[in-house]
């Protein structure tokens, strides 16, 4: 069975691109607290160390890209690419997975206010049980990098691969812990898909994605024995407790 209800998602519109004030070196972060304490300041500081190096050769324009939702049931994968002012510093940026919801959406809008460019790239579920989700996430990267309106001059990746370029890049396994460009990725990536999946919810409320995201938890695995598939979820990805996604 497979439960099908017409839907397009509202952060597939008017996201792709972003550009935002006037002066890339201009210090505006918004209403989240800036770098008070010492200890985060220093952590933050460690944090762009790679962008520091990039910003002495005269790389002004550092882009760092992350991806989120490579492992949900449903639902698409989401990348963002985020170039940030040169000296820029913020407040609690991170992994978005070390973070809570609300402090999420905080930075979120202090990263976007901030930016000098974001660029989103979204590749629905069909495309992942197309191509595979190691391609798609490849894919959404790509995206969101060509999606900037402002040409990077060097692309940090979360990762150990990367999308074929012409920019010089660099992959950086745990990159979104690494890398200040690269966590303000995370978060972008992470909040756009949120909500993507809420508005989801909002058709497929039998399913919960406001709560799980499409993650395999054992609410949402209940949910698919009982009302089947939705037209969202990845044909291709196997469940446990022997639960098939891909329809015969």
């Amino acid at each position: 069975m497979t439960v099908r209800r017409a839907f397009q998602p509202s952060e597939n519109k008017g996201i792709a691109a972003v550009a935002v004030g006037d002066s890339p070196m201009t210090d505006r972060s918004g209403d989240v607290a800036r770098c008070s304490d010492d200890a985060e300041r220093l952590r933050v500081h460690r944090l762009q160390r790679l962008e520091r190096r990039l910003w002495a050769m005269g790389m002004a324009n550092v882009a760092g890209v992350d991806e989120a939702g490579r492992g949900p049931l449903a639902g698409p994968v989401v990348a963002a690419a985020v170039i940030l002012p040169p000296l820029f510093t913020l407040d609690r940026v991170d992994d978005s997975k070390r973070l809570r919801p609300e402090i999420r959406g905080e930075l979120h809008t202090a990263i976007m206010r901030a930016a000098v460019a974001v660029g989103v790239g979204i590749v629905d579920e069909k495309t992942i049980d197309r191509i595979n989700i190691l391609e798609a996430a490849l894919k959404a990267m790509d995206e969101a990098v060509r999606a900037l309106c402002v040409q990077p001059d060097f692309i940090l990746v979360d990762g150990n691969r990367l999308p074929l370029w012409e920019f010089p890049s660099r992959a950086v396994i745990g990159g979104d812990r690494a890398s200040f460009s690269v966590a303000a990725a995370s978060i972008v990536a992470k909040v756009t898909r949120d909500r993507i999946m809420v508005e989801y919810h909002r058709v497929y409320p039998e399913y919960g994605f406001d709560r799980h995201k499409g993650y395999g938890t054992p609410q949402h695995i209940a949910a698919i024995s009982k009302f089947g598939l939705s037209d969202i979820h990845r044909r291709s990805f196997r469940l446990h407790g022997g639960i098939d996604n891909r329809e015969g």
